[in-house]
């Protein structure tokens, strides 16, 4: 088969940019039989891409542009750019039109199902581009991948057609894993963190910031302790403060330090389509308070502490335990995360590509 797969999105250090590099890498590490053909749109990150993908056919297609051309007008279908294909893989970027089996990935309902989390003045527009890119998946797309099935249960509620959706679960980037404490005291000389910390990942209305930081003061009483954030706040204002530290936007390669390093990752957020950084802090030995909402308890399974995300005491004693029985969570969560696996993710993906020829 000849398989193309849009990789736009793999230098914006996202969710969906780990996502399509792990996934594509672990399909080129598998199947020698199928023809691959990457491509991306970009004009600035050009060189990018190449550094990872050096095969990948570059086309100046900013993501803008993509959004014009692809989601609103819905035209120049992808065969005029790459040649005919027999599956075309689009990514949560931007939907073109193909005459191929066109498999989609949909990671982020966000915006669709809880629009009160963004500022009324851009919701507007952020709204729009998802509706349109899911209105093509959900029209065109011949089967429609999810990581979870909360986001199954949910596009059958946006009238998905439950027989086209497969779920495949995503996986932690092999590297993260348990660093040296000399690693970690290192990074914590680099963004001046002293003492023992909790670490929370992302800054934003949906990752429960507010309710984190409130859970956080009636947590650490009686305990020299920092709360830790990974992220530049979105939608949002969060100051820092002797207790509270904000790391800001950090490379990729400094976070299984920051989780080897905390006693905790505090996660309650209010909605995951999967929930990643819940199997990192696994692989990082680090225990983990989540929600007993969304995706969440299905890639926790019974290795996190599971609390209200909507109760600020209920986060709080989930702090509390994680900080008094840490090794047992830790020896539950190195046992969980093995059931992950990006070589697992790529060949469950490429029997949904191989439906192309059923």
């Amino acid at each position: 088969m000849k398989i193309a797969i849009d990789i736009s999105q793999i230098v914006y250090e996202t969710g969906v940019s780990t996502y399509t590099k792990n996934l594509v890498k672990a399909l080129l590490g598998i199947d020698s039989e199928d023809d691959y053909t990457l491509f991306a749109g970009a004009f600035r990150r050009r060189s990018d891409i190449l550094k990872v993908f050096p095969e990948a056919r570059i086309f100046p297609i900013s993501p803008v542009i993509a959004d014009i051309i692809w989601n609103r007008f819905h035209a120049l279908p992808i065969e005029k750019l790459i040649g005919k294909v027999d599956v075309f893989h689009s990514s949560d970027w931007a939907e073109p039109p193909s005459t191929a089996f066109k498999v989609t990935t949909v990671h982020d309902l966000t915006p669709i199902l809880y629009p009160d989390l963004f500022p009324r003045d851009i919701i507007r527009s952020i709204i729009g581009t998802h509706k349109m890119k899911l209105s093509w998946s959900k029209e065109e797309s011949d089967r429609v991948i999810v990581p979870s099935e909360s986001s199954k249960k949910d596009l059958i509620k946006l009238g998905f057609d439950n027989v086209k959706i497969r779920v495949i679960p995503e996986a932690p980037s092999e590297d993260f894993k348990r660093v040296s404490p000399e690693e970690v005291e290192l990074l914590k000389r680099k963004y001046k963190i002293a003492g023992k910390y909790i670490l929370a990942v992302g800054m934003d209305p949906r990752k429960n910031s507010d309710r984190i930081m409130k859970a956080f003061d009636l947590a650490r009483a009686g305990r020299d302790l920092k709360l830790v954030f990974v992220g530049q706040p979105k939608y949002m204002e969060i100051e820092e403060n002797r207790n509270i530290r904000i790391a800001g936007q950090v490379p990729l390669s400094d976070l299984p330090t920051f989780y080897s390093g905390a006693e905790a990752l505090v996660y309650p957020s209010l909605y995951e389509g999967f929930g990643l950084p819940i199997l990192e802090a696994f692989a990082c030995g680090t225990p983990v308070v989540t929600s007993n909402i969304s995706s969440m308890p299905e890639v926790a399974g019974e290795a996190a502490v599971l609390v209200d995300p909507y109760d600020i005491t209920s986060i709080a004693d989930g702090i509390t335990r994680a900080l008094n029985g840490p090794k047992a969570l830790i020896e539950k969560g190195f046992m969980q995360v093995k059931a992950f696996s990006w070589e697992k993710t790529a060949r469950m993906t490429l029997d949904v590509y191989k439906e192309a020829i059923k």
